[in-house]
């Protein structure tokens, strides 16, 4: 069953056109790439997708609901979350207060009690870190550095914090960004079995871009090519990189 589905959906910024008329399937407990050169439309479909841009025509559905009107934040609560091609923490922040801002959404205490830190508040607050440190923290092998500012960490560690930060909102589908760019390879195999261990242990749907073609072959059940806007071809890993137009606009003759 289709968890996301994007229904023709077109968008322009004045005179430039960024998508035209793009479908595609997310179908659930899977990880689906979008891939394509740069300028081809991919990071325009995430802000389509997750709230951020609304498309001149189309629709986008959730779990079998239609979210085209909808803003960001209420589709964050409804099961999306994403990470950023550029990292985007509070730098300022310990990693644990950073993860724990994605789960904000969740939190239930009124003004008044979270202001003062009132006994609700404290123990939602409580129950909330103890969640993180259990299911994320040991996940994503980040115990030795919670309490560390997140300014004084590696730019790979920075961005296994941002996917900390997106799997506390607890979601359905989780949209990456890039998420292994600027990485060494022994990083980039860490943030592949993170992924992977993602998908199976928790049921996370997972959206993909990435323009490391060895890690998509490898996670994706499904891949979308972009270019210039519009959607190339669909399909297998397998099917992609036998497919002509694909190897002449994105992978290379060769």
């Amino acid at each position: 069953m289709a968890l996301l589905e994007v229904a023709n959906v077109s968008l322009a910024f004045g005179g430039v056109r960024a998508l035209s008329g793009v479908s595609l399937e997310v179908e659930e407990g899977t990880v689906t790439s979008v891939i394509g050169p740069n300028g081809a439309g991919k990071t325009s479909l995430y802000n389509v997708i997750s709230g951020f841009y609304r498309p001149q025509t189309g629709a986008v559905r959730f779990a079998g609901g239609d979210v085209t009107a909808l803003k960001a934040n209420r589709r964050a609560a409804l099961g999306m979350a994403r990470t950023f091609q550029n990292i985007a923490l509070f730098r300022g922040l310990t990693v644990l207060d950073n993860i724990k801002l994605g789960a904000h959404h969740t939190l239930r205490s009124g003004i008044l009690a979270a202001a003062w830190y009132l006994g609700g508040a404290a123990r939602e607050e409580a129950a909330l870190t103890g969640e993180i440190e259990a299911r994320i923290i040991d996940l994503l092998h980040l115990g030795e550095v919670r309490h560390a500012p997140v300014a004084a960490l590696p730019y790979g560690m920075q961005k296994r914090v941002e996917l900390a930060r997106a799997l506390a909102m607890r979601p359905r589908l989780l949209m990456l960004d890039e998420p292994v760019a600027g990485m060494n390879r022994e990083e980039k195999e860490d943030m592949a079995r993170y992924i992977l261990d993602v998908r199976e242990e928790w049921g996370v749907t997972v959206l993909l871009i990435e323009h490391d073609m060895g890690m998509v072959m490898d996670l994706s059940d499904r891949i979308h090519v972009l270019n210039f806007g519009e959607r190339l071809a669909s399909g297998t890993p397998a099917d992609v990189r036998a497919d002509p137009a694909v190897v002449e606009a994105y992978l290379g003759e060769s």
